[in-house]
């Protein structure tokens, strides 16, 4: 081949291989997002678990996929707005954690699929129709609120303090549904709940005031984004106070709370991926099923035992999947 048909070739090689490339549509970028109740600091973990979901399945932050991250830093009020807000920027999938969450997300939109994580009882709280099919917008996993599960909690409680007759319960009442379980657990295992509802920050210091005077043995602390955000001082005031605690997840004693019976948040968060790839697929939430946690893990703080100067019976810590020195 001469000079000249070879730069003429070359030169049109290049013509329609840059028509090829203009005429190819640009890889979709999509727009996840992401809000919870607590700061952004506390549950970088849990974001932190969903996006490595995410990257397992292909999605990498700033090529094909941004993350909307919005934190109401304890100000439930905020929710909604925030909610709108990713509304309004036109979010593929919205992504949140429990109850109170999931009511913002659905009171900002019908349309937009929403991945809830965390949430009691979905179908009582309305949000689905049914855990196998959901039929609206919102799928996801769920928290198993039962009355047995609660009534679980208990019984481990009353292997700590066996004359037990009066638990405390720190949460945020007005915004869950399993309170009404935890009640008919307690009552039929002749326990009298004194609940304190904490629906701020500002409200803990009180919260303790009100149980330590109502002579509480121990306390149950049900998962939030309050006592999420508040889990280290809970800690700190339940020694304080020398009260035993129990969560219904793991971080909680991981933070110092005295025993945690339930699933790890992590693993729910980066399971809920799976979700967001699904939908982004094209499938609808209104067809898939919601999951709820099928590992339930005992973890007990042999640190926080001892500053309450409590011997933990020998047949709990067989049953700990993990135990904190």
């Amino acid at each position: 081949m001469d000079r000249r048909r070879f730069v003429g070739t070359f030169a049109g090689g290049l013509i329609i291989a840059r028509s090829v490339a203009e005429a190819q549509p640009a890889a979709k970028v999509y727009r996840i997002g992401f809000f919870l109740g607590a700061s952004g600091k506390s549950v970088a973990s849990l974001f932190g678990a969903f996006s490595e979901g995410m990257r397992d399945l292909g999605y990498v932050e700033g090529r094909n996929v941004i993350f909307e991250r919005r934190y109401a830093d304890g100000h439930m009020d905020r929710l909604p707005e925030i909610a709108a807000e990713l509304v309004r920027l036109r979010v593929d999938v919205i992504v949140t954690g429990s109850s109170i969450h999931v009511a913002a997300a659905r009171q900002a939109t019908k349309t937009i699929p929403i991945v809830m994580i965390f949430t009691a009882d979905p179908v009582q709280a309305g949000f689905v129709t049914s855990l196998a099919r959901p039929g609206g917008n919102v799928t996801g996993l769920s928290a198993d609120a039962s009355r047995e599960l609660w009534s679980k909690y208990l019984t481990i409680l009353k292997e700590i303090v066996p004359k037990l007759s009066r638990v405390g319960v720190l949460g945020q009442v007005k915004t869950q549904v399993e309170f009404a379980e935890l009640d008919a657990a307690a009552r039929k295992l002749g326990i009298a709940l004194e609940v304190a509802d904490l629906q701020s920050p500002s409200d803990l210091d009180d919260a303790f005031s009100t149980m330590i005077g109502k002579r509480v043995g121990v306390l149950l602390v049900v998962v939030s984004p309050l006592t999420y955000l508040l889990k280290e001082s809970i800690a700190e005031s339940a020694i304080k106070y020398h009260l035993p605690t129990i969560s219904n997840a793991n971080q909680y004693a991981e933070a110092g709370l005295l025993m945690s019976y339930g699933p790890k948040l992590e693993d729910l968060y980066r399971r809920a991926a799976t979700y967001v790839d699904k939908i982004l697929r094209g499938a609808m939430p209104a067809d898939l099923p919601v999951e709820q946690p099928s590992r339930f893990e005992l973890t007990i703080n042999l640190k926080t035992a001892k500053a309450l100067g409590l011997t933990i019976p020998q047949s709990l810590l067989l049953r700990a999947e993990e135990v904190i020195q």
